[in-house]
């Protein structure tokens, strides 16, 4: 097994999180490299694009979270090794990605300025990013997004929806996910559910 080193800020979500979870579940040693927001100008020097997360593998860095995902999927026995199913899961976390992308620019602003952007998404894309995703959820049986298992992208999926259901976005209400695709809490409440996904937070808990 190669020697891991998986780089991100230190809080629960964002886009290192299903990784985390993932090598985790799947009983992959690796270092879970945590770090502050004033240490990011630092570390970023040494990233490939001044991003994170990176996973560095036998000391090889690695960037694009969605690559990671896979990757690590693989390891964990949480990736479709059937085309088409590995097609559905990559469509799910592609989805995803490009609704982070969206938002993303918005946490560099503030004020007016960022009330309204968020609205605009609110109002715009983000519904139809969680329409779709609960449509291709029921589509595919209803309780996993590919391969009629728990793969990375139910896990992409988990950690937005925990995301958007915090109260910790500004002007992006709690109960967005519930009005527009209640059927993906009702995911995200299995996940959490799940012994392996406990195990992982349990262990924070304790410190």
């Amino acid at each position: 097994m190669p020697q891991l080193k998986l780089n991100y800020f230190d809080f629960h979500g964002g886009r290192a999180e299903p990784a985390r979870i993932a090598l985790h579940m799947g009983g992959i040693a690796f270092e879970d490299h945590r770090f502050a927001f004033p240490e990011f100008a630092e570390f970023r020097k040494c990233t490939p694009f001044g991003q994170v997360p990176t996973l560095e593998v036998d000391g090889v860095h690695v960037t694009q979270c969605d690559a990671i995902n896979r990757y690590v999927g693989k390891l964990a026995g949480l990736y479709p090794t059937d085309p088409l199913q590995a097609l559905f899961c990559d469509e799910v976390m592609y989805v995803v990605e490009e609704a982070s992308v969206r938002i993303g620019p918005t946490f560099r602003m503030s004020g007016e300025e960022q009330k309204a952007a968020r609205l605009a998404l609110v109002n715009g894309s983000m519904p139809v990013y969680l329409a779709w995703l609960q449509a291709q959820l029921q589509a595919h049986g209803g309780e996993f997004f590919a391969d009629n298992r728990l793969t990375m992208a139910d896990l992409k999926v988990f950690v937005d929806v925990r995301g958007l259901n915090s109260g910790r976005l500004d002007h992006v209400p709690a109960d967005l996910v519930e009005r527009v695709a209640p059927a993906l809490n009702a995911h995200m409440d299995r996940i959490t559910n799940l012994p392996g996904v406990q195990a992982y937070y349990e262990q924070f808990a304790a410190k």
